[in-house]
């Protein structure tokens, strides 16, 4: 027999589809107003109070979806991340397909500076351990390292990195220029642009990472080919010309190799 009032209770309990998402279209909503505030003045100076206003709530009411200041900017970074993955697809087969994602993502920070100020400063107070989003930036670090250590380990077993690159310290090496460019281009937005200087620097040592890439390949082979060819010939007329000195009877050959009657 069916329980008809445990039924009931559960039906009671449960949330309207509606309701699931209109919570998840308002946390949606104050998560990009909490960003746009943080951006804006800092986490330290941006208040609940305008992250509230922003979205035509209390305080008390954003406080009912995130119990704390530390508790939205830990989403907020999350929030943030989701999108900056769209970016970045890490399932492609192809490793440059991947590095060329982070490429793509430079530009698009280019259009959002205040993101990247707010990270450019949390991540450099959040090496504090008491921080609230040490313990993010620790994790996020650890990610991005296995992402881009994954992509050249793809280059590298598809013959694709110069002699010598170990992936691993390829991808460290990445993250400190992304880091390092953004807080130049902070300070300096004429001189440096993000995205021009990353693909610069991975045109470097990936083999057919673009078409410039490429054809620079192209060319030093070609150079080298030619200088083969070149050492060949050279070698070729050298030979002739010592066979027919040392021949008997050549002009300039020891009379006294000659064989004796």
């Amino acid at each position: 027999m069916t329980d008809t009032s445990a039924t009931a209770a559960t039906t009671r309990a449960r949330k309207p589809r509606g309701e699931y998402a209109k919570s998840a279209a308002t946390r949606t909503a104050i998560l990009d107003a909490a960003l746009e505030v943080f951006a804006e003045s800092g986490y330290r100076s941006g208040s609940l109070r305008e992250v509230a206003a922003r979205v035509g709530m209390s305080e008390a009411g954003l406080l009912h979806h995130f119990r704390s200041k530390s508790a939205l900017l830990q989403a907020v970074l999350d929030h943030r991340d989701e999108r900056s993955r769209s970016y970045v697809d890490v399932t492609q087969p192809d490793g440059a397909d991947t590095l060329r994602g982070l490429v793509t993502l430079a530009a698009h920070n280019a259009g959002t500076p205040g993101v990247v100020e707010l990270y450019t400063t949390l991540s450099a107070e959040a090496t504090s351990p008491d921080h609230p989003a040490h313990a993010y930036f620790v994790r996020r670090y650890e990610w991005t390292r296995e992402m881009i250590s994954l992509a050249f380990a793809k280059l590298a077993d598809d013959g694709r990195l110069e002699h010598g690159v170990d992936p691993v310290r390829a991808a460290v090496a990445t993250i400190a220029l992304m880091d390092g460019l953004q807080v130049q281009w902070l300070l300096d937005r004429d001189v440096v642009d993000m995205a021009d200087a990353l693909a610069e620097y991975f045109r470097g040592f990936v083999v057919g990472y673009d078409l410039g890439s490429i054809e620079r390949v192209l060319d030093a082979r070609a150079v080298t080919e030619a200088a083969a060819t070149e050492a060949g010939a050279t070698e070729a007329e050298v030979t002739p010309a010592i066979s027919a000195t040392e021949a008997p009877g050549a002009e300039g050959a020891d009379p006294e190799s000659k064989d004796v009657a």
